[in-house]
């Protein structure tokens, strides 16, 4: 299942892929991308079927694909400028990176089990309901499977994050560059703890990544990471 919503992704990261077409050489978590920790957080992925939820261009998945052996990686995003773009950054990693065009949710119920490690770098966890998404990421991960994700600390203007699972609308742009919306969910540690253990996640620990920078729009990261109940 694809999303027929306007693409509000489609001139993300553009600018970018015209110049840099090479598989990164790191992996970070944080939101400036330039620091903390790395692709160790997920664990040994040698042989491991692996998901990036709201993959964009694929850069993080390309990494994983290339330099941590897993079985499979499938680099899932739903918007059709994203899909496209990695496909032809990234489409020769095939077979083991999967380019997969599809929401994040519906694709989580079609793979029940099948996943050993789940993940999301400011992506489909973000702006996908948590009610919908962790209950789904519960469904696709095998017993004893991870779940790590980072998501913003803070608000990009510097309020607080939210003490309850709602979401804020956040400047986004049309595909001919007209201003809109979309939902983004910034919430606080302890809301994130509670929805993933109401939702069959167990170990449960989330560190808060300060930002290593200053000025406008930087944040915080808040690293979550968690296991499915067997």
């Amino acid at each position: 299942m694809t999303t027929t919503t306007t693409d509000l992704w489609h001139h993300y990261g553009r600018s970018r892929a015209q110049r840099d077409r090479s598989v990164p050489e790191s992996f970070h978590w944080i939101w400036s991308q330039d620091g903390g920790p790395g692709a160790e957080v997920l664990g040994d992925l040698s042989g491991r079927v692996v998901g990036d939820l709201g993959a964009g261009a694929a850069r993080h998945a390309a990494h994983l694909a290339t330099h941590h052996e897993p079985a499979r990686i499938n680099a899932v995003d739903a918007s059709p400028a994203q899909y496209a773009m990695a496909t032809d950054l990234y489409g020769h990693l095939a077979p083991r990176l999967h380019i997969v065009r599809s929401d994040v949710v519906p694709h989580l119920h079609e793979m029940a089990d099948a996943y050993d490690v789940l993940y999301s770098v400011f992506g489909a966890v973000d702006f996908t309901d948590p009610r919908d998404l962790l209950p789904a990421a519960a469904v696709a991960l095998r017993p004893g499977g991870r779940l790590v994700f980072s998501s913003l600390g803070h608000y990009l203007s510097g309020a607080p994050a939210q003490p309850d699972v709602v979401p804020a609308d956040v400047s986004a742009k049309t595909p001919d560059g007209e201003a809109t919306t979309t939902h983004r969910w910034v919430l606080q540690e302890q809301v994130w703890t509670k929805a993933l253990d109401e939702y069959g996640f167990t170990r449960i620990s989330v560190d808060v990544l300060p930002a290593t920078a200053e000025g406008p729009r930087t944040a915080d990261t808040l690293l979550v990471t968690a296991v499915r109940r067997a």
